[in-house]
């Protein structure tokens, strides 16, 4: 019963206006308890100077439930022990993933193989070979389930380890051309979605679930790619995370390959076989080690604590002189506290009052600026 209330309460939590997973990691490691940090949401927010944010209702939080045990999925919370290890070093992890199919699949090695949409015929089908010769090997294939080079990899390795990361609901099939392989995907695969059911994908949902994509995965394979893509997108979040980033080459003549291409260019690992990839994330130290049971994977939604901070350094400071560092122009968090001559620790909890107070915005790399 306590396990299934914390649960509830992490899901409002991060269901809550102005707490994204940055803000909900450091929510839980400084209060403890998902009850707790919901308690001290209104005056955090009266400190940062800001009325308090919408906090979820509970009816929304039945609801949600509700619908996802109706989907025949489940909740993934991050600090279980299924919880995937390397998802959880990304800076912010998805404090929940809902899941349907096969979470098996999470414990072997993960390969993430993306592209362009408007991919080549030849591009597809290296893809699809691709990815069966590397589930073959024991590796399970990560991608987007988007049209063209993602679809070719889930094609690839449906029979025996796909998991398809998706921008939008479970119950949302987006493009609509693929609803028979999402389905497929849910029944013999692995499907993952963070937003709640019934969200449409929206265009700032898919940064969020390349990250997934990357954070999951030991390395990422790049095949057809424009400069200014997703796909671009996603292997810079992989880069960022310390994983392998590798590319397929193409011509010189085809804009699709001209993103691949670049990418070696500035120092991704150039590969044309399964053999490749496995050589290059064999040697991945073993970071990926999961919390096991006799029979697997465990079934019972058990907590381990976040990382906690050490609370005696987290002292309450006021937020206001750190206003006059900062701009609308994002700016690192280390340097603020540099600059401000005051503990890290202090310096977080202090943007955290900012955060909910609907005043501060974060950004990639550690940074933060004012919100527009």
């Amino acid at each position: 019963m306590e396990e299934r209330q914390e649960a509830f309460d992490r899901l409002r939590l991060i269901r809550s206006e102005n707490i994204g997973p940055v803000t909900y990691q450091q929510m839980i490691r400084r209060f403890g308890s998902a009850a707790r940090a919901l308690e001290a949401i209104p005056d955090m927010a009266k400190r940062g100077g800001g009325r308090s944010p919408r906090i979820a209702d509970p009816e929304q939080i039945d609801s949600e439930m509700a619908a996802v045990r109706n989907l025949g999925a489940r909740f993934l919370f991050l600090g279980e022990s299924r919880y995937p290890a390397l998802l959880a070093e990304l800076d912010n992890p998805p404090p929940v993933l809902l899941w349907q199919g096969r979470l098996e699949l999470l414990v072997q090695p993960m390969v993430a193989i993306v592209g362009a949409r408007n991919a080549s015929a030849a591009a597809c089908r290296f893809a699809r070979d691709l990815a069966n010769s590397l589930v073959e090997a024991g590796v399970s294939i990560v991608s987007g389930l988007a049209k063209g080079i993602d679809s070719a990899a889930h094609q690839g390795s449906l029979a025996k380890g796909t998991i398809a990361v998706i921008a939008g609901g479970l119950d949302i099939f987006y493009p609509p051309e693929n609803e028979v392989i999402q389905r497929k995907i849910a029944e013999r695969g692995l499907l993952l979605a963070e937003q709640p059911p019934g969200t449409e994908p929206r265009a700032r949902h898919f940064p969020y679930r390349n990250r997934i994509i990357a954070g999951l995965a030991r390395g990422t394979v790049i095949i057809e790619a424009a400069p200014r893509s997703g796909s671009l997108i996603t292997a810079r979040l992989a880069a960022e995370a310390g994983r392998q980033v590798m590319a397929i080459p193409g011509s010189p003549l085809d804009p699709r390959s001209r993103g691949c291409n670049m990418l070696i260019r500035e120092g991704a690992t150039l590969v044309q076989s399964a053999d490749d990839v496995l050589e290059l994330i064999r040697h991945f130290d073993e970071r990926a080690e999961y919390v096991q049971n006799r029979d697997g994977l465990e079934d019972n939604c058990k907590f381990s604590n976040i990382e906690e901070f050490d609370h005696p350094d987290m002292t309450d400071v006021d937020p206001s002189p750190l206003l006059t560092l900062i701009s609308v122009t994002p700016v690192a968090v280390d340097e603020l506290v540099r600059q401000s001559g005051l503990p890290a620790a202090s310096v977080q909890y202090a943007l955290l009052e900012l955060e909910l107070a609907g005043r501060l915005a974060r950004h990639s790399g550690a940074r933060v600026s004012l919100s527009n």
